[in-house]
């Protein structure tokens, strides 16, 4: 008998692919962007249904869950952020304080559906609002049992600094996310992560991965990565070459904009826009580029071969990025599965 999965809040796949990693059988994504539904479909043994979380009914899915037999999973990651697909939806609407809606939607589905294990993946900023609260009070109401905490991906084997709330709940007993697996000193590094890849210049597509491109560079901008060093910033820079912003007061707090990576440790957080130079510390190590497209969905730990690019429908770079920088890690997602399957393993789930 295996553990089934819906995926609310989907989009190409990133929690869905770490949950089957570990051996969970996730059976439909639901999200309203459907142009994620190539990459999620591609990449996943699951069906994508390009819905509002707003308008998804219980019986929709209750529906899959009468379809297997095993425990019920809810999953997914509400885009809180002010800038996401739906916020700006909301507002176009109107609507402007619906910026917390998406996670009392997710929390009624919870509580109409009555799964056995919710996981909830988010900004750490969210344990400080009052949805979040509400949310965790009412599966507690609901009889559950609540873990959560702000996870550090290095130590669940993404290559990347990024910090993540994790909450955990089971009706069957205590539950926790496994303890870390990798320490400091044992991290996967940039180096680790993206070093073998084949070097590319800026502009320039590879000839066996059409995913592994990485942006034009202005003259400026490629005279400025030449003078930038790994972990540096643009005071590194001639003076010349330096953005008349920089000079000013308000410009000295912003010195990670046109950095590079370092080989020996993981990589900034990925942003949706780390494909380009001057918006964070995602020039390459050591090739005088921004990061491609595969590289960082590779820092996302998404697998090396996964694919993106639908060849009959090209996507924009701008979409790509969304695509992967909104994305759950799929190794923290993994460590999600793994600490659900245990968890019913030991309470006979």
């Amino acid at each position: 008998m295996q553990n089934i999965a819906i995926d609310l809040f989907c989009g190409i796949g990133g929690l869905t692919k770490g949950l089957s990693l570990a051996g969970i059988n996730v059976i439909a994504g639901f999200d309203i962007d459907e142009s994620c539904e190539f990459a999620y479909e591609k990449n996943n043994n699951a069906k994508f249904i390009n819905k509002d979380i707003n308008d998804i009914t219980s019986e929709e899915i209750n529906q899959f869950f009468r379809e297997q037999n095993g425990a019920k999973i809810i999953v997914g990651c509400a885009p809180c952020q002010p800038f996401s697909r739906y916020s700006l939806r909301y507002r176009k609407e109107g609507r402007t304080d619906d910026k917390w809606r998406l996670l009392y939607s997710f929390s009624r589905l919870v509580r109409e559906c009555i799964p056995e294990i919710v996981s909830m993946e988010n900004v750490p900023s969210l344990a400080n609002e009052n949805v979040f609260r509400d949310f965790v009070q009412q599966l507690k109401e609901l009889d559950y049992y609540v873990d959560w905490k702000i996870v550090y991906c290095p130590d669940y084997g993404v290559p990347q600094k990024r910090k993540r709330l994790v909450l955990l709940a089971s009706r069957l007993g205590e539950i926790q996310l496994i303890p870390p697996l990798y320490s400091k000193g044992k991290y996967k590094t940039v180096r680790l992560a993206i070093g073998e890849l084949p070097p590319i210049s800026d502009g320039e597509i590879c000839k066996t991965d059409s995913l592994h491109r990485s942006s034009k560079l202005s003259k400026t901008n490629r005279e400025r990565i030449g003078q930038s060093i790994p972990g540096g910033t643009w005071r590194d820079w001639d003076e010349k070459l330096k953005v008349s912003c920089h000079n000013k007061k308000s410009g000295l707090t912003y010195p990670s904009v046109y950095g590079r990576m370092k080989w020996d440790e993981p990589s900034p957080t990925i942003t949706t826009q780390f494909y380009g130079y001057g918006n964070g510390r995602f020039g390459h190590p050591e090739q005088n580029r921004a990061i491609s497209l595969r590289e960082g969905a590779i820092l996302q730990s998404f697998p090396n071969d996964y694919i993106f690019i639908d060849e009959r429908h090209p996507a924009k770079k701008r979409e790509l990025g969304i695509h992967i920088g909104n994305a759950v890690p799929v190794e923290l997602g993994r460590a999600i599965g793994i600490s659900i399957q245990r968890h019913l393993q030991e309470y006979g789930g």
